[in-house]
């Protein structure tokens, strides 16, 4: 009995001590927030946690550069940053979607997964603090109304130019094809509820064509700005 391993570990922080179940990477904030807003069961989707985590990543790298971080620190964060970018660590992103405002508890979520993975790099004890801590140095020279609405962005960029452009486009090109396909079938034209002029039904499918094909063009305007 005495070696069975302890469901909890127990950790302090501003409001005092929390049991944090013994096998997680997240920390006290990240589980307080886990009781306090159980709302809908929605979760935050790989592309977002992974914006969120290059964000870390790329800030140890610059904080390293700039000396607010020591070397080994910064690269500790850095590599346990790229473990969650990975998607390593997404069953450590326990938060529901309807939380606190700002995105503050998300925004803790990853500070602590990312520093307790930094920890064990070093040698250290999940859960210590030491030498890496959540706040002070993987959320250094950040707030959550920086990360959050920055890891939006990313994360809509991405699913912008991997996503929805390469559908647009395939859905421009289907209805190309059917457009030339049915150039010579001649239908029924129908405006206001009654019959109308004959048109061709290629006219029609090379009508939603051009749409579709416009919407690509304006989605790749937008990643310019």
């Amino acid at each position: 009995m005495g070696d069975e391993t302890p469901a909890a570990r127990r950790e302090r922080d501003s409001l005092g001590e929390i049991d944090v179940p013994a096998g997680a990477w997240w920390g006290a904030q990240t589980e307080r927030a886990r009781r306090n807003f159980p709302v809908s069961g929605l979760r935050f989707p790989r592309r977002f946690l992974a914006a969120l985590a290059t964000i870390k990543a790329e800030a140890a790298r610059v904080n390293g550069e700039l000396g607010v971080l020591s070397e080994p620190l910064a690269a500790a964060i850095r590599e346990a940053a790229l473990e969650v970018v990975a998607g390593r660590f997404d069953d450590q992103f326990p938060l529901d979607v309807f939380q606190t405002g700002s995105g503050t508890s998300t925004n803790m979520n990853a500070n602590e997964v990312i520093a307790n993975r930094a920890i064990a790099r070093l040698g250290g004890e999940v859960g210590s603090k030491r030498p890496v801590h959540p706040n002070d140095h993987v959320n250094a020279s950040q707030s959550s109304n920086d990360v959050i609405p920055s890891a939006i962005h990313v994360a809509a960029y991405g699913a912008l130019v991997e996503e929805a452009e390469p559908a647009l486009g395939r859905l421009a090109a289907a209805l190309a094809a059917k457009a030339a396909e049915f150039d010579d079938v001649v239908k029924i034209g129908r405006t206001h509820l009654q019959d109308a002029v004959p048109v061709r039904l290629g006219q029609e499918f090379a009508g939603w064509a051009r749409q579709a094909a416009n919407g690509v063009e304006r989605l790749a305007a937008a990643r310019l700005r």
